[in-house]
């Protein structure tokens, strides 16, 4: 591996509050939040230096908006967004920032302190990026609450390459729904990719990773945030998870399987719903196969056409590329 930190020990001890910040939302349509997303930025220890809003062709009220808001906003045609390269399109625009936050239109931060809890990590100069933890909307369901509860605890971490052999697939385990990178750090291990349908924030960790960078989990950067999936798109979400991963084969090779997790998520799952509804065990059961068989399709992507893959993920702009 090669590692940066040597050339970073300068910026140790950096005041995060020096940091220069810029704050990148992909949005489209995105009127419903607005009012609230607006509200949990502005209310923000730690204002950002700008907000860039990089808008996939709204036909709400979603660009004016941003615009009165005094938002830098970056339009695109809604057939050019792609999880990694418009995300890498406004990085490249904030090249004067030193910490990108990134946000997704349905994460509103809470409290006064997440965007300064997140930044505050970045003064230890070995730390490319940082996740926050994400928190059940109020009206979320119990299988809807405990995704967020498992995947997002109470306790803050760090991780590192050596952090696979404990922690395998789930060390570079992270969200762009709300992460932060250092620019620089993203940079060095060449940005987002383009050429992913799902999980340009678990690619470019993992290649911070092998380049020596840390990752931080901060569980005192909070936003809410969580879906009600259904089934169906519980099959998709896992489709593309397939595609990735058989894309991108030396993830699973050097940082390992998800399996164990798998295992340890399903049996918490059924733990809280017992406690809290067992009348969702049935379903959550069911999803449990659903998403596997998502998954097993995905990984055998090459025997489908693109026209049936597009009908079988979420990302259906990928296959017609």
């Amino acid at each position: 591996m090669i590692s940066r930190i040597d050339q970073l020990n300068s910026n140790q001890g950096v005041n995060p509050l020096e940091f220069k910040v810029t704050l990148i939302i992909p949005t489209r349509n995105a009127s419903l939040h607005w009012q609230a997303l607006q509200e949990g930025i502005s209310n923000q220890s730690l204002q950002p230096h700008e907000v860039i809003i990089i808008d996939s062709s709204s036909s709400d009220d979603t660009v004016a908006n941003a615009q009165r808001a005094g938002f830098t906003v970056i339009q695109i045609d809604s057939r050019d967004f792609n999880h990694g390269g418009t995300r890498e399109l406004a990085a490249e625009h904030a090249s004067q920032a030193d910490i990108l936050i990134y946000l997704t239109q349905d994460a509103i931060p809470r409290g006064t302190n997440a965007f300064e809890n997140i930044v505050a990590v970045f003064a230890d100069s070995a730390v490319g990026a940082a996740y926050g933890r994400q928190l059940p909307r109020p009206s979320a369901g119990a299988i809807e609450s405990h995704a967020r509860l498992f995947n997002y605890p109470a306790v803050s971490s760090m991780r590192a390459w050596d952090s696979k052999a404990a922690l395998g697939f789930k060390s570079i385990f992270f969200s762009n729904s709300f992460g932060a990178y250092r620019r620089e750090a993203l940079a060095s291990v060449g940005g987002f990719s383009s050429d992913v349908i799902f999980g340009e924030d678990t690619v470019a960790v993992a290649k911070l990773h092998r380049a020596g960078w840390k990752t931080a989990y901060v569980a005192d950067a909070e936003v809410e945030h969580s879906h009600a999936f259904s089934m169906r798109e519980e099959f998709k979400r896992y489709f593309d998870i397939g595609v990735l991963h058989a894309r991108e084969p030396w993830l699973v090779e050097q940082f390992g399987t998800a399996s164990g997790e798998g295992r340890r998520f399903v049996l918490s799952e059924l733990r809280y719903l017992l406690s809290h509804n067992p009348f969702l065990i049935p379903s959550a059961m069911m999803r449990t196969l659903t998403k596997y068989v998502g998954y097993r399709m995905g990984k055998l992507e090459k025997i489908f056409s693109p026209r049936i893959k597009s009908r079988l993920g979420l990302n259906k702009a990928y296959w017609s590329r």
